[in-house]
């Protein structure tokens, strides 16, 4: 459990009941890029922007989080201490990362997509509001004396307005100014930021590596049988938030739903689509979501590929739910929308295909 205050809004850019990136005190499984920001640091090459790319759950953050304690613990590239540095490990005593554990630290802004309170979830993206507010660390001097970091979870977050505002600060950076920009996709970021930014491609980890990070994280996760922990990993394509969504008991309650919803149509029992909608709803539940929506998809390529030799006219319908259940799931994201509503009417829509199917 994330060390975190228990009262605080949940976090966007952590696995529920997982431990925060920022707690993370080991790297597994990237020492090539480990080693890439330590040289340029004390080389006294520090790019003002790196744009860290990879699938989500690799480590991008940990490494992120690791950068900003180190360089915060110690602002003097020239120092014996970094001159002499192995890693990026910092002591957890330091105050600097005693500060960055409380969320307190003044050099230090996460820009993630932040809770909304009244609708009990998680904004879709992080908005220009966001980003300006974050920006303003910069405007200011180092409150420690030495520099001041900006991490963005992630790049595909940030909207238009966001984006822009955001590029504007990296084209003319302020002196000891640090933004590590993490991206899952990282060609899909604007190109004026990807060329204004020094890229590092992290790889999917190992299944080793992945059983290594799970059982890093403390109970319950670390308590994971190696007969249910190892299987999960294999099939996790190098990501550790793949690998605890596949060994997560609520997790697994809500693809149980899902699956049972799914395989009901074209005449699903209202119950059962109801609970799945309750469930997708409740507060702190985006990862839910996120499955529910690839389920959806998956349902829908796994009819048209049935279908494919009927031709066109017998893949219209599915075609066109397609697109309806993108728009649909995107305007829920972005305008944060009755997420119940969403799966309800979704529903409605996959019954009434599956029937003309």
């Amino acid at each position: 459990m994330s060390k975190t205050a228990r009262d605080s809004p949940p976090e966007s850019d952590a696995y529920d009941g997982a431990p925060h990136p920022r707690e993370a005190e080991n790297l597994i499984g990237h020492e090539t890029a480990e080693a890439e920001l330590l040289d340029a640091y004390r080389a006294g090459r520090l790019a003002h922007a790196w744009l860290i790319g990879g699938p989500a759950g690799i480590g991008k953050a940990t490494l992120a989080w690791r950068f900003a304690r180190f360089i915060l613990a110690h602002p003097d590239p020239s120092a014996p201490q970094v001159q002499a540095a192995r890693d990026l490990s910092v002591s957890a005593e330091a105050p600097a990362v005693r500060q960055i554990l409380a969320q307190a630290h003044p050099d230090v802004a996460a820009l993630r997509r932040l809770w909304n309170a009244d609708r009990k979830t998680f904004y879709g993206d992080i908005r220009v509001e966001d980003v300006r507010r974050a920006l303003q660390l910069f405007q200011k001097s180092a409150g420690a004396g030495g520099w001041r970091i900006c991490i963005v979870d992630t790049i595909e977050d940030l909207n238009r307005a966001g984006a822009n505002a955001l590029l504007k600060m990296i084209e003319e950076p302020p002196a000891d100014a640090l933004f590590l920009i993490l991206a899952h996709r990282p060609g899909l970021a604007l190109p004026t930021i990807r060329s204004r930014c020094r890229r590092l491609q992290l790889d999917p980890l190992s299944p080793e590596g992945i059983v290594r990070v799970v059982r890093g994280l403390g109970p319950p996760w670390s308590k994971i049988s190696d007969n249910e922990l190892e299987p999960a990993a294999r099939a996790a394509a190098g990501s550790v938030r793949e690998a605890l969504k596949r060994i997560d008991p609520d997790r697994a309650e809500i693809e149980a739903m899902i699956e049972a919803a799914l395989g009901e149509l074209p005449n699903s029992d209202g119950r059962s689509v109801h609970r799945l909608a309750d469930a997708v709803a409740a507060r702190g539940a985006d990862d839910a979501f996120e499955d529910f929506t690839l389920a959806l998809y998956d349902w829908l390529a796994g009819r048209a590929e049935a279908k494919a030799g009927e031709g066109a006219a017998r893949l219209a319908p599915l075609a066109e739910l397609w697109d309806k259940a993108r728009a649909a799931t995107r305007d829920a994201e972005t305008y944060n929308l009755d997420k119940r509503l969403h799966v309800l009417s979704l529903f409605a829509e996959l019954s009434a295909a599956a029937r003309r199917l």
